[in-house]
């Protein structure tokens, strides 16, 4: 894994649209679910910001504390994931070449990586919200149990829509050191906020009050992270296997490509060359 960590790979880029293609519903309607989806998060991350500046008793320095939690920062991912994603899936289905195809291959790499911390880190943050933060009492604001759930519920909804639905390819297994490395940096930006702005963005980093526990905490989750990897890589090879090889489903293309049937060009290329060396 380690020598491939940095190569972008030497292979066709996702020969057969994988990335703006489903096995279901045409680019069109893929587009809209995309576009619809980032609109949604969009709407949900500026709306919390706006509210709570006009009424936490911090005001607008509550709003700037969100940019500290992990929560945010990855529904922020999910806004701009499926913003790119929808902007992708409307040039293929306009014109037949997905704008994904024009980019230099870093950054295709860098959307294939981007793609796999959309399909791991909201079920990460669903999972320890429900577990670790939750109390088991329901909030008695409106807003509270709407942004609550939108975060901590509606993320791995969306993640779920991206395993599922498009017909993406199973990420490398290289981008497991990836999403550790990420989580790191994010440890790190943890114990800046406490020495900057003199609180722990999660109560269970605060060595203080966790002791040993904090490591316990920590590599705990690291080692979530890496299941459920293999749990979204599962999904997708399940999905594969039941849609185009079990059903022969094989996807909805634009273009001169007909509905529901294989295109040529993965027999030409291979499947091992929809995006094989990522990062």
């Amino acid at each position: 894994m380690a020598p491939s960590a940095f190569k972008f790979g030497t292979d066709v880029w996702d020969p057969t649209h994988r990335f703006e293609t489903s096995w279901l519903v045409s680019p069109w309607v893929l587009f809209f679910c995309r576009a619809l989806i980032s609109l949604y998060a969009f709407t949900t991350l500026v709306f919390i910001l706006i509210w709570r500046c006009i009424n936490a008793d911090e005001h607008c320095v509550a709003s700037q504390n969100q940019f500290t939690y992990f929560t945010s920062l990855t529904y922020w991912g999910i806004g701009f994931y499926f913003l790119f994603a929808a902007v992708h899936t409307f040039t293929y289905a306009r014109t037949g070449v997905p704008l994904l195809d024009r980019f230099p291959r870093p950054l295709q790499t860098l959307h294939s990586a981007f793609y796999t911390t959309i399909i791991v880190y909201p079920f990460v943050v669903t999972i320890v919200y429900w577990a670790r933060l939750y109390d088991g009492k329901w909030w008695p604001e409106v807003f509270e149990g709407w942004s609550n759930v939108s975060q901590h519920l509606l993320n791995s909804a969306f993640a779920l829509f991206e395993i599922i639905i498009p017909r993406t390819d199973t990420p490398p297994l290289v981008h497991m050191l990836w999403l550790i490395v990420v989580l790191a940096l994010y440890l790190s930006l943890a114990y800046v906020v406490e020495a900057t702005r003199g609180f722990y963005p999660y109560d269970f980093l605060d060595p203080v009050e966790q002791g040993a526990w904090v490591a316990a905490y920590v590599f705990g989750i690291a080692i979530g992270c890496i299941i459920l990897f293999g749990f979204a890589w599962s999904c997708i090879k399940l999905r594969k296997y039941l849609t185009e090889t079990k059903f022969g489903k094989h996807g909805k293309f634009a273009g001169s490509l007909r509905a529901g049937t294989k295109p040529i060009s993965e027999d030409y290329a291979g499947e091992g060359a929809v995006p094989g060396e990522a990062v």
